[in-house]
């Protein structure tokens, strides 16, 4: 069986790196799907994004990863996949959930989603959160790989300088 997990991944968190490990063991193929998207503005490239996301997934020889702009209804029927795997960390996630795998059904009635709930230990962790965190200088360490902790020093240079800390 094969299954899509589309997302931004901007940046890649340690809740994204559970669901695909979780998700790799369901399936047999896992297509992991970058999006983007022109109206969003992302803190890391595109090329950032896969070449972070590739890293990560080397461990997991039935994951890859791809890049799509278009409606990911589109990229399931180019893949031949029918299977949607969406992560859901909340209440308010899940109603989000349930009502987009409604508009993907009216959009394409093969495509069936597979909600798999967050597991407990990452289910506060949200990227636009660990992207104002990494802003001010805080630790990320618990939330995302060493890779991408590295990535946002960079992104938002090393340190707090010493009159502001």
């Amino acid at each position: 069986m094969k299954a899509v997990f589309p997302g931004s991944f901007d940046p890649p968190t340690l809740g994204h790196i559970n669901l695909i490990e979780r998700a790799a063991g369901i399936f047999d193929e896992l297509l992991v799907v970058i999006a983007e998207n022109r109206q969003k503005r992302y803190l890391f490239s595109t090329e950032d994004r896969v070449r972070m996301l590739k890293e990560l997934m080397r461990p997991f020889p039935n994951v890859a990863i791809f890049v799509w702009d278009s409606l990911i209804a589109g990229f399931m029927k180019r893949q031949n996949a029918r299977l949607l795997v969406r992560g859901v960390r909340s209440a308010a996630d899940f109603d989000y959930e349930f009502e987009l795998s409604l508009m993907y059904k009216t959009i394409d009635p093969s495509i069936e989603t597979i909600i798999i709930p967050s597991s407990p230990k990452y289910f506060t962790i949200r990227s636009s959160s660990i992207k104002e965190l990494a802003s001010f200088h805080g630790d990320v360490s618990s939330m995302v790989p060493p890779l991408v902790a590295r990535a946002l020093k960079a992104k938002y240079g090393e340190e707090m300088p010493a009159a502001l800390s």
